[in-house]
């Protein structure tokens, strides 16, 4: 059988595969580990070492320079800085934007999702004129730059009237965009999983008089239960990570929380990079709870259909 256990292999080709390994998690671990140590250090040994680099954190000390013109700054021993986290931590314009993103993602990923199963569930189950050609333009809006649709969507946002008001501004300008631009990737995801459904499962449930509502809620949706935390879980980190419609759609003071953490490092004259650290680190956490909290779901969902012969 191949591949063969690791514990058969001989010493050189296991001992080759683990450097291999160790190596390739080093490098993957890299840009984090360089995150960390930028956010424990203080804002001048950043600006002293003209960026973010790998050092130890410390105190500076301003000592004259060689040539005796100017002075410059020296290392005065370790020390962790908590700056640039209380900095984030204190922030109340970034504790208003986390919220504000949680109260984007959730219905953007509960509706796109939605919507997504049970227009799966259509093509995937029912047999109609033209559902391939439907199913193929739901999978050709995922190769369309999301860039080139930056005016047509502005201007559709700033015409619709809700009520008398445009969405274009709140909250509800990015649920609708991100709802509905996901939704394409989430029907070429959903229906294939309920392809995979046998067609046996839902005749019984016909025969015994339930409708298309019950088939779905009562027979679809529990089988599917991990492909839905799978989708959940990326859709919530596609959108959660959003920079760049939070800027076109939403100009005002509450913007996702990438978006706040750029205005938050912006200092008079430089980047505050280890706010910039210490605020990624924070922002990370949301998707990464999700993740582990939905962990065997996740696995379970890519995995579905996997060892079917």
């Amino acid at each position: 059988m191949y591949p063969a256990p690791i514990d058969t292999w001989k010493t050189s080709p296991r001992t080759f595969y683990w450097i291999l390994t160790i190596a390739v998690l080093a490098l993957w671990l890299m840009p984090i580990a360089l995150l960390i140590n930028t956010a424990v250090k203080n804002d001048t040994q950043i600006s002293a070492e003209q960026g973010a680099r790998f050092s130890a954190p410390c105190t500076m000390t301003a000592l004259p320079s060689a040539d005796g013109v100017g002075q410059q700054l020296v290392c005065d021993g370790f020390a962790l800085s908590a700056d640039g986290l209380s900095k984030v931590l204190t922030s109340g314009e970034f504790w208003q934007s986390m919220l504000f993103s949680f109260i984007v993602v959730i219905p953007a990923v509960v509706v796109s999702v939605g919507l997504a199963t049970l227009a799966g569930y259509i093509l995937a189950k029912h047999k109609f004129r033209g559902r391939i050609l439907i199913f193929g333009l739901f999978v050709a809006g995922n190769f369309v730059p999301f860039q080139v649709l930056t005016i047509p969507v502005l201007r559709l946002m700033q015409d619709i009237q809700v009520g008398g008001a445009s969405p274009y501004g709140n909250p509800a300008a990015l649920i609708l965009f991100h709802a509905a631009f996901q939704t394409g990737f989430c029907v070429f995801f959903m229906r294939n999983f309920i392809a995979a459904l046998p067609d046996e499962l839902i005749e019984a449930a016909r025969m015994e008089g339930a409708n298309e509502f019950q088939i779905y809620f009562q027979v679809i949706v529990p089988l599917i239960r991990p492909a839905l935390a799978a989708l959940g879980l990326l859709i919530f980190t596609f959108v959660w990570n959003d920079f760049y419609w939070s800027l076109v759609l939403n100009p005002g003071a509450n913007k996702l929380a990438p978006a706040m953490l750029t205005n938050l490092a912006n200092g008079q004259w430089k980047t505050l990079w280890n706010v910039m650290a210490a605020g990624s680190i924070i922002v990370a956490l949301p998707p990464l709870l999700f993740f582990f909290f939905l962990q065997r779901q996740f696995v379970a969902g890519l995995t579905l259909g996997a060892n079917k012969g």
